[in-house]
């Protein structure tokens, strides 16, 4: 590989670095080969590493590139395609749902649920779920669930694990669903969702929060962690999140 390095430009250095190792990632890396180390790339465009860096977080948040446990950097396959919240008037764990329950428990839950659910300090049931696609890890998910909307819970017949939180979400379906709100945001991976992604804390990712309405209040509160290097958010009409392929971009 030949050296270039960057002219003067008015746009922000690492902002021009950035197009300049795209186009590099279309015509000199494929899908899964991992970038050499940030040294040698800084040496090879002639910018200070700060500079580099800065670059390569973009180019992550765009998805073109990952960040791997005990790999490095290496080059994103194509987005893969997730529907978000596409059903408007169901419960989770209805039928359909593609989210898998991993463990529920009795949590206070942060300051923010607990106001939405309006449980002070109450411990709220909270429901840990995992989504998968084409075998990769996409999304983790808290779901708080005040405790006065599952009345009729007995912790006899499901004390722990997954099996409670299938009763929870089972128990959460006697209600009549009034609505849902849904609010996307972006963040960065705390240690416990990263490791469940398989990605590096702080790596870019999107929260989906989602309140379900029943009884003229917040029944449950979601909040979804979506792997931003894999997921392109569009709204259509219905209301629904879809996360889409992106068919144009590709590395090879």
């Amino acid at each position: 590989m030949g050296t270039t390095q960057l002219e003067t430009v008015p746009e922000p250095k690492y902002w021009h670095l950035k197009t300049v190792l795209s186009e590099a990632l279309d015509s000199e890396f494929t899908v899964g080969e991992i970038l050499p180390n940030e040294r040698d790339l800084a040496a090879r465009f002639g910018v200070a590493r700060a500079t580099l860096r800065q670059a390569l977080e973009q180019l992550e948040l765009e998805g073109r590139l990952q960040r791997r446990r005990g790999v490095g950097t290496t080059v994103a396959p194509p987005r893969v395609g997730v529907a978000v919240g596409a059903e408007q008037h169901a419960w989770p764990g209805a039928a359909g749902d593609v989210w898998q329950p991993v463990d529920c428990t009795l949590e206070v839950p942060p300051a923010a649920v607990a106001a939405a659910l309006e449980t002070g300090e109450q411990p709220v049931h909270t429901v840990r779920r995992s989504r998968t696609t084409h075998g990769q890890p996409v999304a983790a998910e808290l779901l708080y669930i005040a405790p006065s909307s599952v009345p009729e819970l007995s912790a006899i017949d499901a004390p722990s694990g997954a099996a409670r939180a299938r009763a929870v979400l089972r128990e959460l379906q006697r209600l009549e669903l009034e609505g849902q709100e849904n609010a996307v945001e972006l963040g960065s991976a705390r240690a416990d969702d990263a490791k469940e992604l398989d990605r590096l804390p702080g790596a870019p990712v999107l929260v989906v929060t989602t309140r379900y309405l029943a009884d003229g209040h917040t029944a449950a509160l979601s909040v979804a962690t979506y792997r931003a290097d894999t997921c392109r958010l569009t709204f259509g009409d219905p209301g629904g999140v879809e996360i889409h392929q992106d068919p144009e971009r590709r590395a090879s």
